[in-house]
Order: C-alpha cells, then sequence, then structure tokens
C-alpha cells in the first residue's frame, strides 16, 4: 500500500488492486476513511475519523490533488 502524503498526522494511499473513479484511503489513529479525488473531492466513506480530522484531510487533498492523481497514473496506467 504505498503512501502518496504523509500530513497532520494522516496517512494517504492507494491500494494495489485500486480502481477508478480516482480515490485515496486515509488512515488516522487506527481508523480510516475514503475520499474521491476526481471528479471532485468528495468524501466516500468514514470509519472514525473525527470531523475537524477529516476537514483536514480533506483540505490536503484539494492542495495536493494533481500530485494525488499524477501517483495514481503512475501507479494503474
Amino acid at each position: 500500500m504505498p503512501t502518496v502524503l504523509y500530513i497532520f498526522g494522516i496517512r494517504f494511499f492507494f491500494y494495489p488492486n485500486d480502481h477508478e473513479p480516482i480515490h485515496v484511503h486515509i488512515e488516522y489513529q487506527g481508523r480510516s476513511a475514503k475520499i474521491q479525488v476526481e471528479p471532485e473531492v468528495t468524501l466516500i466513506e468514514n470509519n472514525g475519523i473525527k470531523t475537524a480530522t477529516i476537514k483536514k484531510a480533506i483540505e490536503a487533498v484539494v492542495f495536493y490533488k494533481a500530485d494525488i492523481v499524477n501517483e495514481w497514473k503512475k501507479m494503474f496506467n
């Protein structure tokens, strides 16, 4: 599970067998969530991460969107 980004103590990563639409998984203090990156950034699933942390994660995905998409394309195309 390659880590794409690690910021605010949040790990952003892909699973090797991930599928479209482009999305990133996050892990924070033993809890997880999934954020869609394209066509728009949106929370898909949250398994116990606090709202404030999810907000930071979404802001990070928006800021690093181009980098995340580039890493996705390297890994899956």
